[in-house]
């Protein structure tokens, strides 16, 4: 068994894995196909996914019974004491609109809390 996710991929991509696996819902694809053809689809899904992210998840012969494979995800596959495990973003990382400031969260007062601040100080003082 062979479960693909796919974010932010190109359209033809999608059409391209279709005709080995089932689309259940979109960008997420599902099927039986053999090894062989499991680890060329997903050496042509690195080629073609541009700044798209793509996980695998297949069956294997290990105590969890699947493995996983990972291009340009936030969550990384770690090997903890013989279980391969997903590994979390550290809790300041945001992906997307946030990461115009370094990858991490803006820290610190907001403008209007420091506009608020001045007001209640100017008006005690002033």
């Amino acid at each position: 068994m062979v479960v693909i996710v796919l974010t932010a991929c190109p359209a033809g991509l999608r059409g391209d894995l279709t005709r080995w696996l089932l689309e259940i819902s979109a960008g997420v694809f599902v099927g039986h196909i053999s090894a062989r053809v499991r680890d060329r689809l997903w050496e042509r899904v690195k080629g073609q996914i541009k700044n798209g992210r793509a996980i695998m998840v297949y069956s294997a012969r290990n105590e969890q019974y699947l493995a996983f494979k990972v291009h340009r995800a936030d969550w990384d596959p770690v090997d903890c004491e013989g279980l391969e495990l997903m590994k979390r973003p550290p809790s300041g990382h945001v992906h997307g609109a946030g990461s115009e400031r370094g990858g991490s969260r803006y820290r610190g007062w907001s403008k209007a809390s420091k506009y608020r601040r001045a007001r209640k100080f100017t008006a005690r003082h002033g």
